[in-house]
């Protein structure tokens, strides 16, 4: 399911108005969070320095050796197999009545005269028309929802060449489609150990801020498995440093993942990151989850017929070439790769992502509080009267 990236890269892409209807929507607090963020905090979030001593790949990966490392992206893997459901559990069942009706009133009327009436002609009509539009209803409305995890790419991907010092994004383009970003301008949300109890239930996000790559929005992607919690999104990310930085010699092999439609990963990945939280939990909750496996179930078929219905994602030839002998370093992606009405719509959402000169001014400190018997006026002394 591309639904974060979807709705991230339509941000990104925003009209005016809408823009406009969103701003309104915010409180003042919002708003200045929003834009609060300094140069300064950036060269802090954005280093390649040391940050575990346990790397380790959570997977899946699905290709390394000595030029590539090459793993899954997406931001709600697990609830992939929702939408699947949905549109096949109406679209199903609708088209098959449908069909039947239709195609058995025509038949009707092409081979048994008697039955042939304005009326059976009329109804006919009425059927095909009536499809018709409730299909064209859906492929213009319905269809770009369907699309997140259905009759698209299997799954987004994110490769990371050692040899040109590149990373390149596998996206379907509505949101954001391949791009190709320098390896120095990577920024990772897990470098900070005191971030590490907020990593129960994330993933380990990569970013490409503005300033650091030229284009007027900001990029971002989501890896792997969803965090248990403890250091294990740093260990991630200390795994690919050390990949790109000193080799594959320098990391423990990983163990590689398919890309076929595999049914383990289908109902595996309801789990992640739960692993921990159920070893640590009561047998009153692991007695309950019983009693819903179904849905488990339910979900699981989901996400593997989404699988089923979505096709191998393929690089372009340069970047499938991109590191070998005799041949050219892709390009990096500049604002001119895309269409002339995205450039319009980035370039009028980039004031989003400015950031404020110099360093984050330090923090006042606070006042104490005075308590109500202190703030209260002392009584005369009766002596002194």
């Amino acid at each position: 399911m591309y639904l974060i990236e979807w709705g991230f890269w339509r941000m990104a892409i925003e009209s005016e108005a809408a823009r406009k209807a969103y701003v309104a929507e915010m409180t003042p607090a919002e708003n200045r969070a929003m834009r609060d963020f300094y140069e300064g905090d950036l060269e802090e979030e954005v280093h390649f320095r040391k940050v575990s001593e346990n790397p380790r790949a959570r997977g899946p990966v699905y290709s390394f050796n000595e030029n590539f490392l090459e793993m899954r992206c997406g931001g709600s893997e697990e609830k992939r197999g929702i939408i699947t459901l949905m549109t096949l559990g109406s679209l199903g069942p609708m088209t098959y009545s449908w069909l039947n009706i239709t195609l058995g009133s025509i038949y009707i009327n092409a081979t048994q005269p008697e039955f042939l009436s304005v009326f059976s002609v009329l109804f006919s009509t009425y059927m095909i028309l009536l499809g018709g539009a409730t299909y064209y209803i859906y492929a213009k409305y319905g269809f770009s929802l369907s699309r997140l995890e259905m009759l698209t790419s299997r799954h987004l991907l994110i490769r990371f060449n050692r040899k040109t010092q590149q990373v390149h994004l596998h996206r379907p383009g509505y949101c954001g489609g391949i791009v190709t970003f320098p390896w120095k301008t990577t920024g990772s949300t897990a470098i900070d150990p005191e971030d590490d109890s907020l990593s129960m239930g994330m993933r380990l996000g990569l970013v490409w801020h503005p300033s650091r790559t030229g284009l007027p929005h900001m990029e971002m992607t989501l890896l792997g498995k969803q965090g248990q919690g403890g250091s294990e999104l740093r260990d991630e990310w200390e795994f690919i440093r050390r990949y790109m930085e000193e080799g594959p010699h320098a990391v423990p092999r990983p163990r590689l993942s398919t890309q076929l439609p595999s049914p383990i990963q289908a109902f595996s990945a309801q789990f992640e990151g739960l692993g921990r939280f159920f070893r640590k939990s009561s047998w009153l909750f692991k007695v309950a989850l019983l009693f819903v496996w179904p849905a488990f179930v339910i979900i699981g078929t989901g996400h593997w017929l989404s699988l089923l219905l979505c096709w191998r994602p393929r690089w372009p030839k340069v970047i499938r070439e991109a590191g070998l002998p005799g041949k050219p370093v892709p390009p990096v992606t500049t604002l001119s790769d895309y269409p002339p009405a995205i450039q319009a719509r980035l370039l009028a959402n980039a004031d989003r992502w400015q950031l404020k000169p110099g360093k984050r001014p330090a923090k006042k400190p606070r006042k104490p509080r005075r308590s109500k018997a202190q703030a209260k006026p002392a009584a005369p002394n009766e002596d002194c009267v």
